[in-house]
């Protein structure tokens, strides 16, 4: 808790220097544009990022009913909606995952069971991102459909291949127990020339405990590839719906910009900000944004659009997952 207090003290600091950098030289139009914004489409935008949440809860929902029957959609959507307070204030979004698995444990889950459970929802979402992200990258090379600077094109190639190193590296472990042992071997092989870690057989128990529990998530999904595919197609619907978010915004603010350019887009400024080791991507979220766009709209809307779709995307996770945080309840018998 400690942690977390500190991380959200941090990631205040840090959005008000970015937001200070965004506005300090086109405060006047950025407020005169967010004036006249249509709020009706901006809802909307709140409306898109709530079902986007919903979805990712769907996925989630479905994979747990398979260890536990009585499990209601209501209390997967209320744990999904308090992990986007976790994974919006830890870097890399490291605090989403303990937390589900914790709230699932308190919802008459076995720890063993709840850590397979968010495995499989993590390795179903990764899928769903890298397919979305390799089939914008082939539209983009295909139709050009937003031009970029080299820049901009070494950080998506670095983004797109840490993204599927991770895709791949959990599939095999899950899946592959040989693998996973050689995992293990050679990284304390490496762990002790440089001294990296004082209690090695202790850390080697505790990472060939955790790799078990890969490869038992990789054993249900093995059984379960109606599910799988199901989850995957879910969670690219969900990516989909997150993605068209700016096209409402922009929208609201008077601009017209084609949907594909807008999902294309999206996709590499996740892509970008995925490795960003501060909470949220902070600073690389923002600068891809104004990079992927700057050709589209002027300056004052531009940063306007980047003020509400960081608003509706990160922030209002953060503030309505922190709420929900406070209503959360384990089952009784618990």
């Amino acid at each position: 808790m400690k942690n977390t207090k500190r991380n959200t003290i941090t990631l205040l600091i840090i959005a008000v220097i970015v937001m200070y950098f965004v506005m300090k030289d086109d405060f006047q139009s950025i407020v005169d544009s967010l004036l006249l914004a249509n709020k009706w489409l901006i809802l909307l935008s709140v409306v898109f990022i709530v079902l986007y949440w919903a979805l990712r809860a769907l996925a989630l929902y479905l994979i747990v009913k398979k260890y536990k029957k009585k499990i209601t959609f209501k209390k997967m959507f209320h744990q999904m909606v308090i992990t986007q307070f976790f994974n919006g204030v830890t870097p890399f979004s490291s605090g989403g995952e303990p937390m589900q698995v914790y709230m699932l444990t308190k919802s008459g889950i076995k720890v063993a069971n709840a850590t397979n459970i968010i495995v499989q929802e993590f390795i179903m979402y990764q899928i769903g991102l890298v397919v979305i992200g390799l089939l914008c990258l082939i539209l983009n090379m295909i139709f050009n459909v937003c031009s970029v600077t080299p820049v901009l094109e070494n950080l998506i190639i670095i983004g797109f291949i840490i993204n599927i190193i991770i895709g791949l590296f959990l599939l095999f472990v899950s899946f592959s127990k040989k693998f996973s042992k050689f995992i293990v071997n050679f990284g304390f092989k490496f762990a002790i020339k440089f001294r990296i870690v004082k209690d090695v057989e202790k850390a080697k128990e505790s990472w060939n405990q955790r790799l078990e529990e890969y490869n038992e998530s990789g054993t249900m999904l093995k059984k379960n590839m109606g599910l799988m595919v199901i989850c995957v197609l879910i969670n690219f619907v969900s990516l989909i719906i997150y993605y068209m978010i700016p096209y409402f915004i922009f929208k609201s603010l008077g601009y017209n910009i084609g949907l594909m350019q807008v999902i294309v887009s999206s996709a590499f400024i996740l892509i970008i900000g995925n490795f960003v080791p501060i909470p949220g991507g902070s600073g690389g979220i923002e600068f891809g944004f104004l990079a992927f766009f700057k050709n589209f709209l002027p300056t004052g809307p531009l940063k306007s659009a980047l003020i509400v779709w960081r608003g509706i995307t990160y922030y209002l996770g953060i503030i309505i997952g922190g709420c929900a945080l406070g209503f959360f309840k384990g089952d009784e018998k618990q």
